[in-house]
């Protein structure tokens, strides 16, 4: 653990570059895709299009809210905030579309601040953080079970913002694996696992997904969420985010990510802070 210290100057840009790197760091994309059939890229490409034309036509357009948009899109990459707009409007309908055949537990977006092999806390354990770390106590004890109802070997990935909306590797001041860790399960497939209860948050704004929500008269909220990778050999992963309930902003995510079953029921904890039980249910691998 080390002294708690706050982040200075975590701008939207340094933390969209943080998520641009990471995204190009941790994952392979266009190798995943590779034998896709030029038949369906010609169809996704040409309905998207159709898309934006229609929406041209129906609203006339005019040049120079055209080059308004071109020029934001190409400070978008700029920066590098893409992984930040997909993450937050449009991933919650890839999620849907991709996990709809799913009876076990459903899930959410994973965002654009994951960090793979945070460090391994065994099955009872802290995740890392500050001394003195800002927020609740929170003690969460769950289980990890299949669709049968049968106990399985598992892992729990957890990771959360701090007590003001920064998470460790995106913002600078911060330890590297703060708030960020891996907890395996017992032989009865339980853990328990002791943190913080984050606050809500605005993604930030001072880049130009904030310019966009400015402009749209929106808000940049997000409720208080906790994140989650839960995973089991010989079954799918679950990418999930449990939220609290009361939140001012469950009702109206920015990220339109909350449903009604990652909602907590956390109780007082007698010494201070709040115990939560929630558990895992995982759809075998098809």
């Amino acid at each position: 653990m080390t002294t708690m210290e706050h982040p200075t100057e975590a701008t939207a840009a340094a933390s969209g570059a943080s998520a641009t790197e990471r995204f190009h760091a941790d994952k392979s994309p266009f190798e995943a895709v590779k034998d896709t059939p030029p038949e369906r890229v010609n169809t996704l490409a040409r309905e998207v299009l159709a898309a934006v034309h229609s929406t041209i036509r129906k609203h006339n357009v005019s040049y120079d809210e055209y080059n308004a948009l071109k020029a934001w899109l190409i400070q978008v990459g700029e920066d590098g905030e893409w992984p930040l707009f997909l993450d937050v409007w449009v991933e919650h309908v890839v999620e849907e579309v991709n996990t709809s055949h799913r009876t076990g537990n459903k899930g959410t977006i994973e965002g654009p601040y994951y960090a793979p092999d945070a460090p391994e806390q065994g099955a009872t354990g802290t995740i890392p953080m500050r001394d003195n770390e800002d927020g609740d106590p929170l003690v969460w004890t769950g289980r990890i079970t299949s669709t049968d109802g049968k106990p399985l070997a598992g892992k729990v990935e957890l990771w959360h913002a701090d007590n003001d909306g920064f998470y460790s590797q995106f913002a600078p001041d911060i330890p590297e694996w703060n708030l960020r860790g891996t907890f395996s399960t017992d032989a009865d497939g339980k853990f328990e696992i002791t943190t913080i209860r984050p606050a809500p948050y605005m993604i930030p704004t001072d880049g130009s997904c904030g310019k966009l929500i400015s402009a749209a008269g929106w808000h940049p909220w997000r409720p208080a969420h906790l994140h989650v990778k839960v995973s089991a050999p010989g079954h799918e992963l679950l990418t999930a985010q449990l939220y609290f309930p009361g939140d001012a902003h469950n009702d109206d995510d920015v990220a339109d990510a909350v449903k009604p079953e990652l909602i907590l029921d956390p109780k007082p904890a007698e010494k201070g802070g709040y115990t939560i039980d929630y558990g895992f249910v995982l759809d075998p691998e098809s």
